[in-house]
């Protein structure tokens, strides 16, 4: 398999505290890596830096070049990323929204060029199930098809490494089921790879290829799923018997 993403020796700090300590990674084309840990355990800081929202010491490299020496567009050509909210305020219709994840494409300054747009665009709204929707305005959608829209848009940008902050958090249990379903279809493609912080313990062990356990800005562990999801590890990290609390509440539907 090749390598999407490679991360080396990576720190992160505010105000001289290290919210990221020297963490190393490495996704491989065809995987979902999933980030997961207690709450302030640096998951979302990680993904922060790889998108170049944060300051950091370490390097990220995106298919072997150094992902800081990339301009901008060539950046958003190749990188998505799928916040778990995202916030509109103007009446945009789904179809225009979607076709935002192709300005990186375009040919030029100012130049509306762009040859596979149209394509990928139709190919997006197709594979979430929105194509009947491309005229309504996102200002009418509910949270599910609200996400779906914005998974759309990055879809439709076609990037190499799908970027994912609980991209199923706060949604019903279809769209959860449906979020995580489509982007497992999308990962079908060569040369694709996705890592995303997951809340969910259930939806890191279904959908998960390989697991990041952070703990305290720390890699407690990781590898792939079931080998890091241990009940030993978990309990380490959160405190508690993680796998006896999941076996309880899934007793009461039994």
């Amino acid at each position: 398999m090749s390598k999407i993403l490679e991360i080396k020796n990576l720190s992160v700090s505010y105000g001289g505290i290290e919210a990221i300590k020297n963490i190393s990674l490495d996704v491989e084309a065809g995987s979902i890596v999933t980030l997961i840990g207690s709450n302030g355990a640096g998951k979302s800081t990680a993904l922060n830096a790889v998108t170049q929202g944060v300051p950091y010491t370490g390097r990220i490299s995106l298919e072997g070049r150094d992902i800081r020496a990339l301009k901008g567009a060539e950046r958003a050509r190749s990188v998505g990323f799928l916040a778990q909210k995202n916030a509109v305020s103007y009446a945009y219709s789904v179809e225009e929204v979607v076709s935002l994840g192709r300005y990186a494409h375009a040919s030029g300054f100012l130049s509306a060029r762009d040859d596979e747009g149209e394509a990928c665009v139709e190919r997006a709204l197709e594979w979430t199930g929105l194509t009947a929707l491309r005229r309504a305005s996102v200002l009418t959608l509910s949270g599910g098809e609200l996400q779906r829209t914005f998974l759309a848009q990055v879809f439709a940008q076609n990037p190499k490494l799908l970027i994912l902050d609980e991209p199923a958090n706060h949604l019903d249990l279809i769209y959860q089921k449906h979020i995580f379903s489509l982007i497992e279809a999308w990962l079908k493609q060569p040369g694709r790879a996705v890592i995303s912080v997951v809340h969910d313990l259930s939806l890191a062990k279904k959908y998960g290829t390989h697991t990041v356990l952070m703990d305290r800005g720390r890699c407690a562990a990781q590898g792939r799923t079931n080998e890091v999801m241990t009940r030993e590890r978990l309990e380490a990290v959160y405190g508690m018997d993680v796998y006896g609390w999941m076996r309880d509440l899934l007793g009461q539907w039994a």
